[in-house]
Order: structure tokens, then C-alpha cells, then sequence
């Protein structure tokens, strides 16, 4: 039986761009409604024939068997424009070595380094913002995310102008991976205006990042930051020439961290401001166990352990908006999924967002409910934000962590109002953004 025969296909479709438009005009509302028509749909990216798996237990193989599904299709060809091979795109040949290298840099020691860093920058931003200050969510916590960032892989301020030149083509880059994903490709080659700016953002960071390399190679010693542990990691189970990570591999892991730990972390403290402010309870909740557990300092490492509800308000925030919500995978040899043959060269996309919000494996599943989290704790096939299997996130748990800071350190000084303006909604770029989202501050006494 052919995958065509054997699999729907998604209603909507139009002559060359397949479902394109119904990704770009409504892509959640259109990924969500898939489930209803089986546990694998087809849809088509342009000509592009992809099949997206819709049932948790069948995601689950596509992330466990990362040789037979290994990482490609559109949405990690675009992310590897970025990022090169580095880790979290690097195909199932290349991982387990880039793993191995990559390991120290996130080992449980090197946590609280990590974690007294990132309280420190934000126990200093929060204190800067003024009583009444307006602010664009996403554009002031991408800047402060960034800062996190820089600090944790270099643990040293970049020369005047680079970290703001850094985002700003962050920014560019990210806003444009899904309307790439899901354009033809001879249409992303077109010498437009916006392809042009594309391609000199991608140029540009990759130069920065090349000499922020060379700069720290020239100083040498280890400072214990990521990039210290990177530079002096080994691999004893390589042969000779790959024990080390060479400076074009360097330079991709960091493109690969800075921006896993830019644009997923600030959407992520975005959607959950956002949450608070809609649910007034939980905000007033979370402003106490704040005030409890910092006793009216600033918050520091020592206090995570603490912010239950901190960590439970960032959980409920990655399942409702996780920030990387439709990936895709290669499959390298034949096999069966669910039951249905896949030929070598399916496209297999899958997606958190909508397995997220299934109903049987959370009840309300449109409901914020950090409360949730502490009365159960989801299957593995349930809560997949960071992925799965062996490809999972190496990062998680210095995410986590960064989040919980950064909202101890923001509703210990602030509660915050919406201000006048169109509807939040979901906009889907490399990763689920609040768009519109502007909040006035006001100090806490």
C-alpha cells in the first residue's frame, strides 16, 4: 500500500504551494485541527510531501529511533542555514561525538557558575527599570536573555556594539526560518530585498562569532564558561583528528547555544508575563512564594530549589506555547510507523504543541494550570518541549533554571498591567512568539 493510499491528506491544499498558505495565515489552528483525521495526516510544504505524526505514542518512536528518523526536512535544513551542523541540527552520524564534547559544558557542577551569573545580571536589570517604564516584552527580554547568554559562553562583556548587532540579526534570522520552511525553494533563492537581508545577517553573525572565537583562543585559560569547557573538551573515543572540536565546529555549537538560549528562553519568560497577567492568582501566588523564599534580597542560585511554583509556572508556560512547536525529521531506510510503510526520504514532522494539547493526556488542556504539575507528573510521551530520546535538548535543565531566575528576579520587584493595543496572539517564527505584547511596570513596595 503507497504512504498516499495508506495516509489523508490535510484539506485546503493549492496548486504549488500545497498548504503554505494555511501554515503562514493560521499555522496553529491548522496543525491542531490534523488529529482529528488520523494519527499520521499528509501536507504538503510547496511540493514538499510531508507527513506529520499526531499521536503521542507515535511521536515518541519518530524521537527514540533517531537513526531511522534522523534530523532534516525543512525545518532543520532552514535551521541549519543558521546554525550549521551543530549539535541540535547535526545529522545521527555526527551526534553522538558533537554529544560527547559538548557534555561538560552543561554537567551538573558547572550549574551553580551558570545560575549565580544569570541571577546577577537580572537582580541588575530588574533593579534599572523605572516605576510606570513601558516596555515590548519580546524585544526587552530577547536583549536581557542575550545578556544571560554572553555571560554563561563567554563570561565576558562583547565589544561595544556586538551583542546589539547580535540580536538584531538574531531577530532577523529567526523571523524568517518558517516563512522559508514553508516557501518553495526557488523562491528563497529570488535576489529579493528580504532574501538579501537574509543572507547578510546570516554572514554577519557568523563573522562575529568567528572573532569573539579567535579573541578567547588568543587569551586562552579556562574561565569556567561554556566556551572554556568547548575549547578544552576531548573525545577519547574519536581517532585523532576529531578529539577536539575544530574552530568551524566551535564556532557552530555557539551559534547552536546562543541561539537555543536566546529566543526559546525570552518567548518562553514572554508568554509567561502574559499567562500572570491574564491570571491574577496564580501572579499574587507567585509574587508570595517570592517574597518567602528571597526574604526581600535578590535572588541567587541557592533559591531554586525553592520556587516551586516558579518551575511549575515555566512547565505550564512550555506546554501550552513551546517555543520550538513543529519540527521535522528524514527517514533514512525503510520502516513502518503506526502501522503505515515510509519509503527512505519521508519527511516526518512532529509537533509539541499539538501533542500538548491532547485531551487525554491533560485534562483542560487549553487551561494555565501550574497546579497541574505538582498534583501529577506527565507521562514521557506527554511533555516533550525539550524533545526526546538522545537527541533531547542537552540544555533543559539550564533553561529551566534560567527561566525560574529570571521570573523570581522580575516578580519580586514588579507587577505589570497591559497596555492599550491589538490582541496578543501566537506568531510562529523559528519559535512561538507573543506578538503585541507590551506591559507597564509597577513597583512592588
Amino acid at each position: 500500500m503507497s504512504v498516499a493510499a495508506a495516509i489523508p491528506q490535510a484539506g485546503g491544499a493549492v496548486p504549488v504551494l500545497g498548504h503554505s498558505l494555511r501554515l503562514l495565515r493560521d499555522p496553529l489552528g491548522f496543525v491542531a485541527s490534523l488529529p482529528a483525521q488520523g494519527d499520521l495526516v499528509r501536507m504538503r510544504f510547496g511540493p514538499l510531501g510531508v507527513v506529520l505524526v499526531c499521536d503521542p505514542e507515535l511521536t515518541r518512536q519518530v524521537l527514540v529511533n533517531d537513526r531511522t528518523f534522523d534530523k532534516g526536512g525543512p525545518v532543520i535544513h532552514r535551521a541549519r542555514e543558521i546554525a550549521g551542523d551543530g549539535l541540535g541540527t547535526c545529522p545521527h552520524a555526527a551526534h553522538r561525538r558533537q554529544r560527547r564534547l559538548c557534555q561538560p559544558a552543561f554537567h551538573r557542577d558547572r550549574m551553580p557558575g551558570y545560575a549565580d551569573a544569570m541571577a546577577a545580571l537580572w537582580n541588575g536589570a530588574t533593579a534599572s527599570w523605572r516605576d510606570g517604564q513601558e516596555i515590548g516584552v519580546v524585544n526587552e527580554l530577547t536583549g536581557l536573555v542575550l545578556r544571560v547568554a554572553v555571560e554563561t559562553m563567554f563570561s565576558t562583556r562583547l565589544p561595544p556594539g556586538t551583542a546589539e548587532r547580535i540580536v538584531a540579526d538574531f531577530q532577523l534570522l529567526t523571523a524568517a526560518v518558517f516563512r522559508r520552511m514553508v516557501t518553495p525553494a526557488a523562491l528563497t533563492r529570488l535576489p529579493t530585498p528580504g532574501n538579501r537581508r537574509y543572507a547578510q545577517a546570516r554572514a554577519r553573525l557568523r563573522s562575529e562569532v568567528r572573532t569573539i572565537i579567535a579573541d578567547r583562543r588568543a587569551e586562552g585559560g579556562d574561565r569556567g564558561d561554556l566556551l572554556s569547557s568547548l575549547l578544552d573538551a576531548q573525545d577519547p573515543e574519536s581517532a585523532a583528528d576529531g578529539r577536539v572540536l575544530s574552530d568551524w565546529e566551535l564556532a557552530q555549537q555557539v551559534v547552536t547555544f546562543l541561539s537555543a538560549g536566546t529566543d526559546t528562553t525570552a518567548n518562553t519568560l514572554s508568554w509567561a508575563l502574559h499567562l500572570l497577567q491574564q491570571h491574577p492568582e496564580v501572579a499574587r501566588r507567585l509574587r508570595a512564594e517570592a517574597d518567602e523564599v528571597l526574604a526581600g534580597g535578590p535572588v541567587a542560585a541557592a533559591h531554586v530549589p525553592g520556587l516551586g511554583l516558579a518551575a511549575r509556572v515555566v512547565n505550564e508556560t512550555l506546554r501550552l506555547y513551546p517555543p520550538g512547536w513543529l519540527s521535522t525529521r528524514l527517514v533514512t531506510r525503510e520502516t513502518v510507523l503506526g502501522g503505515v510503510p515510509l519509503a527512505a526520504g519521508t519527511t516526518v514532522a512532529w509537533s509539541p504543541y499539538l501533542i500538548h494539547r491532547r485531551p487525554e493526556l491533560f485534562e483542560r488542556p487549553e487551561r494555565f494550570d501550574p497546579d497541574r504539575w505538582r498534583e501529577s507528573t506527565p507521562g514521557r510521551d506527554a511533555f516533550i518541549p525539550f524533545g526526546g530520546g538522545a537527541r533531547k535538548c542537552i540544555a533543559d535543565r539550564f533553561a529551566v533554571t534560567h527561566a525560574v531566575i529570571a521570573l523570581a528576579a522580575i516578580v519580586s520587584r514588579w507587577t505589570f498591567e497591559p497596555l492599550p493595543g491589538p490582541p496578543v496572539r501566537p506568531v510562529v517564527r523559528a519559535v512561538l512568539s507573543p506578538v503585541a505584547l507590551r506591559l507597564r511596570l509597577a513597583a512592588r513596595p
